[in-house]
C-alpha cells in the first residue's frame, strides 16, 4: 500500500559459487541480507527496477510491475540470453523470456532476484520510516498489516501511499471516520 514496486534481475554464473536462494518471503530479513551479501561476494551481477507509487496509481500495479521488471533487466551490466521471470506474464523486452509460475521457489536466478528486490525495498522502507513516522514502515515494510491499516486510519495517507489501492482510497475519502 506504500511506496514503490521493486523488481530485481540477477545473472547467475554457473562457474561461480551459488548461494542457496529460496523464496524471499519464506526467509526473514536477516537471512535475506546475508544471502544478498553472498550473492555479491560470489561475483554474480544484478539490476534493480523501481516504479514509484504515483506511477503505480497512474498505470496500475500490474503494468508498474512489468515496467519494474523491464527496468531491472535493462539495469543488468550484461545482456541476458534468456530472462526467467516469476509468474505467468513477462515484460516486453528485446530478448527471450520464459515465465515460471512459482519461480522464486523453482529457479535459483528468480529466487536470487526476489531476494535482491526484497532487500532493496526493505532498506528503502526503513529509510522512509523516519521521513513518514507513525506508519510503522520498519516493521511491516508498507504492506497492509493491521498496524499499517490502523495508522492509515489515524494519520490518513501520506504522499507515498498508493492512492489507487482500496484501503488508501477509502482513507483519502474519509470513509473510516
Amino acid at each position: 500500500m506504500f511506496g514503490p514496486v521493486v523488481a530485481g534481475a540477477v545473472v547467475i554464473y554457473p562457474e561461480k559459487k551459488i548461494p542457496d536462494f529460496r523464496d524471499s518471503k519464506a526467509v526473514d530479513g536477516k537471512k535475506r541480507e546475508k544471502l544478498f551479501g553472498e550473492l555479491l561476494d560470489c561475483g554474480h551481477e544484478y539490476g534493480v527496477g523501481i516504479v514509484e507509487a504515483e506511477e503505480i496509481d497512474r498505470i496500475n500495479i500490474l503494468e508498474a510491475t512489468m515496467k519494474a521488471m523491464r527496468l531491472a533487466l535493462e539495469a543488468l551490466p550484461v545482456e541476458p540470453k534468456l530472462a526467467l521471470v516469476d509468474g505467468n506474464r513477462a515484460p516486453n523486452v528485446k530478448y527471450s523470456v520464459e515465465t515460471v509460475v512459482g519461480g522464486d521457489r523453482r529457479s535459483l536466478s528468480i529466487g536470487a532476484a526476489s531476494i535482491v528486490a526484497k532487500v532493496v525495498r526493505d532498506r528503502l522502507m526503513i529509510k522512509l520510516d523516519s521521513e513518514y513516522p507513525g506508519y510503522g514502515l520498519t516493521r511491516h515494510k508498507g504492506y497492509g498489516t493491521k498496524e499499517h491499516l490502523s495508522a492509515l486510519r489515524e494519520l490518513g495517507p501520506s504522499a507515498l501511499h498508493r492512492k489507487s489501492f482500496r484501503p488508501v482510497a477509502e482513507a483519502s475519502e474519509g470513509l473510516w471516520h
